[in-house]
């Protein structure tokens, strides 16, 4: 593709996730809280293959994208072939899901798709997106497995003047110069939702341990900022004694919780960055003699299993990570190719799975 015109450089704003299912908004600034956003603009939504709700990507009042400022030409998604790289090996739910959700709005859509697993190996994944290049993709949606290293990438995108929609975590590049779009969660929200459930969980008061995730990328960054701001501001009297990263892996989780009873037998609550991480949390609890609810779990994902550790009483909230991605990221593929504006960070809305709610809504989970 041709470009038209040259890009410029425009800051990026956060939309907001709140509530079971969450409203949305952009606004300038930092992420804030339930309550300072309830009144505020909403964008419109559409309806996902699974009866989730995400925002539309050229609602908000945030700094959007065009095609004649990213510097390409407008192309009919139908006629188009869009490269997508899986970064993670599909034995995580979320990737499992989110892969299947991409293949079927293609599907639905009847878009050429070309796809490619990095493995969970950052290096393959510059190589496929590379490589999905060189098979002729007009169009690139990409699951990052880091945030940092994607130069390469984007200067071979650059050169052919390919638009980059990234989903779930973001790269540290320039929007609509770099990439057009963001599509994700507002994982510092997450962080604060899961944060309200511990202090309702333990009742505000206790010693608390923090899986983290993965180094390298936002997720982790901010899923703890927002988990440790909202202590700290809500539950002075929840202390924070323990933190370690699971590398988002059950195997992992389970090791470093085993450490962990150890060395803080006392432990009152977990905080797991991801679902796979909680559920080695379990593992490690029941290893140790340990009884459904003695140390309250909360994790982020909503992942079948995890919810079903809830109603098994060893879990005690989930804050859903939206993998469904698919019906966003063509709608926003189609909108920006167009010639329509896009934003440039994008919120899919997440729900919630507490101990009111888990036992009826197990099948939406995935």
């Amino acid at each position: 593709m041709k470009p038209l015109a040259p890009r410029h450089r425009t800051s990026a704003r956060t939309l907001l996730a709140t509530g079971l299912i969450t409203s949305l908004a952009l606004v300038s600034g930092c992420a804030k809280s339930e309550d300072d956003t309830a009144d505020k603009d909403k964008g419109s939504a559409s309806q996902s293959e699974q009866g989730q709700v995400v925002a539309s990507p050229s609602t908000g009042s945030g700094p959007t994208c065009s095609i004649d400022a990213y510097g390409a030409e407008k192309i009919d998604l139908k006629s188009a072939t869009v490269g997508f790289s899986q970064s993670e090996k599909e034995a995580n739910p979320f990737r499992i899901a989110e892969t299947a959700s991409i293949k079927a709005e293609a599907d639905k859509q009847g878009v050429k798709l070309l796809t490619a697993n990095a493995q969970s190996q950052f290096s393959k994944q510059i190589s496929d997106v590379q490589d999905l290049i060189a098979k002729g993709a007009d169009l690139l949606v990409i699951a990052p497995l880091n945030s940092d290293g994607w130069e390469p990438v984007l200067r071979s995108a650059s050169a052919k003047h390919i638009p980059i929609i990234t989903i779930d975590r973001k790269i540290n590049a320039t929007a609509c110069k770099d990439y057009v779009s963001f599509i994700g969660s507002d994982f510092v929200e997450q962080g604060k939702r899961a944060a309200d459930q511990m202090i309702e969980s333990t009742g505000g008061k206790g010693e608390i341990a923090i899986l983290l995730g993965a180094a390298g990328n936002n997720v982790t960054t901010e899923r703890t900022k927002g988990f440790e701001d909202r202590i700290k501001e809500k539950a002075p009297g929840l202390k924070i004694v323990f933190k370690q990263t699971g590398e988002f892996a059950r195997e992992k989780g389970q090791s470093v919780t085993e450490n962990l009873i150890q060395s803080k037998p006392g432990i009152t609550g977990i905080y797991a960055e991801n679902d796979e991480m909680g559920l080695g949390a379990v593992n490690a609890l029941k290893g140790a003699g340990k009884k459904p609810g003695a140390v309250k779990i909360v994790t982020i994902d909503g992942t079948r299993n995890a919810v079903q550790g809830i109603v098994d009483g060893w879990i005690d909230g989930v804050v859903e990570s939206n993998p469904r991605f698919g019906p966003l990221a063509f709608q926003t593929l189609d909108t920006f190719t167009k010639g329509e504006k896009v934003s440039q960070d994008i919120v899919i809305q997440d729900s919630a799975y507490t101990k009111d709610n888990a036992k009826s809504d197990l099948g939406k989970a995935y």
